[in-house]
């Protein structure tokens, strides 16, 4: 392994310039990043500790009603939070399902959106599209864990399981670099390999994610359902993170539905949304939203298995929040 400096800033400004030297990369947690380091996938000179930063690491509440999370909050910690449990139990439910709880402990909210793919072509060091080469391995070789909705060239799926929770929930995200900073729609946060091959968000060279902010949701029912091969240390299969605000009827009012572990960006089902909306839900409203998350989904030869356990997920998730 590759020998690297390891530094710890005491400011954000600080931390964001540090990384704008040459073969920096910024480290919360870790998990991912020394994992990749040590299978040579990534050769850093120079690691940029975040953990010790001020303040990022907390939930504060807004007057609104909204609250406002530190992106170096750990999994365990968020999963925990009485506020969170709460208002956003479609945040807690998903950073409460990542890995192990030693994995949890240690990782951080940014540091799960952030994640590289798992596909075990780019983990093992195949040259491609990821590691700069022309062609996607898993298109034709082993893909039964592979995108079916919004692939191509690339067939990667986005590993996270907070990224779809924040997105149904509607987050803003703050990004900070040494040039200033700014805050965006979740949803504007991830980058379709139709859109650049090379990369999973907009982040550019010195940036980090300081905090996330979401706004209110008193009122909602809402649920992170996860479908693994295995107990632990793995991720999401299929995954639906659904939000629904329903009156005193039991009729929808608003709808956020996101799946995860079927495409290279958390991939939002608007079409499903405004078919919840006006609707109180029942068993043959919940099929047919099932029936139309994957309208559209092209399976590769080994993962059509997918497009039937997606429906069947989001219909289940759908008649537990009814």
């Amino acid at each position: 392994m590759r020998r690297f400096a390891h530094v710890s800033p005491d400011s954000v400004a600080a931390a964001t310039a540090a990384l704008r030297e040459a073969r920096a990369a910024p480290v919360g947690g870790g998990s991912d990043l020394l994992g990749m380091i040590k299978d040579n996938l990534v050769a850093p000179d120079r690691l940029v500790r975040l953990t010790e930063l001020s303040g990022l690491d907390a939930v504060a509440s807004q007057g609104d009603g909204g609250v406002r999370i530190g992106g170096m909050i750990t999994l365990s910690a968020l999963s925990r939070h009485p506020v969170i449990g709460e208002r956003y139990a479609v945040l807690a439910d998903a950073a409460g399902s990542v890995g192990t709880p030693q994995i949890r402990n240690t990782g951080t909210l940014a540091g799960n959106l952030t994640q590289r793919p798992w596909c075990w072509y780019f983990r093992q060091g195949f040259p491609c599209y990821k590691h700069g080469g022309s062609r996607c391995f898993s298109r034709t070789g082993e893909n039964q864990f592979n995108a079916i909705l919004g692939g191509g060239p690339s067939y990667i799926v986005h590993p996270s399981d907070t990224a779809p929770a924040l997105v149904a929930l509607d987050a803003q995200i703050h990004i900070v670099g040494d040039t200033g900073d700014r805050w965006l729609p979740i949803r504007e946060f991830f980058v379709l390999p139709s859109e650049d091959v090379t990369r999973e968000n907009i982040l550019r060279p010195g940036e980090i994610v300081t905090e996330l902010e979401l706004p209110p949701h008193t009122g909602t029912h809402s649920a992170y359902t996860k479908v693994t091969d295995r107990e632990a240390w793995t991720h999401a299969v299929v995954s639906t993170a659904v939000v629904l605000t329903l009156d005193g009827d039991g009729v929808c009012r608003s709808a956020g539905v996101v799946l995860g572990g079927v495409a290279p960006i958390p991939w939002r089902v608007e079409p499903v949304e405004r078919l919840l909306v006006g609707q109180r839900m029942t068993p043959e409203l919940a099929a047919a939203a099932g029936a139309a998350a994957v309208e559209g989904a092209r399976a590769l030869a080994r993962n059509r298995y997918k497009i039937a356990l997606v429906s069947e997920t989001l219909r289940r998730s759908l008649l537990s929040l009814a």
